[in-house]
């Protein structure tokens, strides 16, 4: 059994843990309101910007762009958003669980795959793919900049058109609540035209000014921006989720350790006693004997 010093060491200790993660909980909370906002205030814009993609894919263009085309699969492009630091419980184990599958699935069928990383998280798990990874791209924050995004996968955006890659998928955490994230992998490219009621299946074109090659190649090069973006921000958003979550079980889990070495303590400490009166009394028995 532990003696009294080892125990009220042991809970010294776990205060001080439990000190420090409940403010790190303190620190999630008050991230993740920012970072839910300004993923909540990107949505719309993402949202709308790919039923406007889907309606010009739907309509009869003139000029066939490269992100329309679908080809036979020789290579796929894989960009993985994870977080620079750790303490978010399962968040990027589950996502990385999910990719690894999937390029398992790719390397079966003999299809190479090249790699986007973001976040330091994700350098360690793929470092075997040292050869196939395009760029790395760390220290975001929480405030990313858009052209760092940009400029990291934009050696992926030329690799597909130039048809050394045939697709292009993301993988990232999506923000459903505080208490889930969903680790996901969507097809970016070739885009993917969405069948739906609302959507006439008449064909139809549009007029454009100046020049339709000019603004088609704008408006895919910024739903592409826009979709790379928006799954950063959900990834950052889940990240400060998971971790608030996690540091508030630690925080629970160190209050019931705490509760446990307190009464092993006393336990220890009433053993202890008693036997000092033992042994006090047993003397004093000695001595009025002799």
């Amino acid at each position: 059994m532990a003696s009294i010093k080892e125990i009220k060491t042991q809970i010294t200790s776990v205060v001080n843990t439990k000190k420090i993660t409940k403010a790190m909980e303190m620190v999630a909370i008050s991230k993740m309101r920012k970072t839910e906002e300004r993923m909540s205030s990107g949505r719309p814009y993402s949202e709308i910007i790919r039923k406007v993609i889907n309606h010009v894919a739907q309509g009869h263009l003139e000029y066939k762009h490269s992100y329309l085309e679908t080809r036979k699969i020789k290579r796929i492009g894989l960009i993985i958003v994870s977080s620079d630091r750790g303490l978010c419980g399962s968040l990027n184990s589950n996502l990385f669980r999910k990719v690894l599958f999937k390029i398992q699935n790719f390397t079966q069928k003999n299809i190479p795959c090249d790699l986007i990383l973001f976040g330091l998280k994700s350098l360690p798990v793929f470092k075997l793919c040292e050869n196939n990874i395009l760029s790395k791209i760390t220290h975001l924050g929480e405030h990313p900049n858009i052209l760092k995004v940009i400029n990291g996968i934009d050696v992926l955006l030329k690799k597909y058109q130039i048809k050394r890659i045939d697709k292009i998928f993301i993988a990232y955490n999506e923000f459903h609540n505080k208490m889930s994230q969903y680790p996901k992998i969507i097809q970016l490219l070739p885009l993917s035209r969405i069948k739906s009621e609302t959507i006439s299946t008449k064909r139809w074109d549009y007029l454009y000014e100046s020049e339709s090659k000019l603004i088609i190649d704008s408006l895919f090069k910024r739903y592409i921006e826009s979709q790379v973006y928006q799954s950063i921000l959900e990834n950052i958003a889940s990240e400060h989720a998971a971790r608030m979550m996690a540091m508030k079980t630690a925080t629970e889990n160190s209050t019931e350790r705490i509760k446990e070495l307190k009464l092993l303590y006393n336990k220890v400490r009433q053993a202890n006693i008693t036997q000092e009166l033992t042994e006090i009394i047993a003397g004093a028995s000695a001595v009025s004997t002799g």
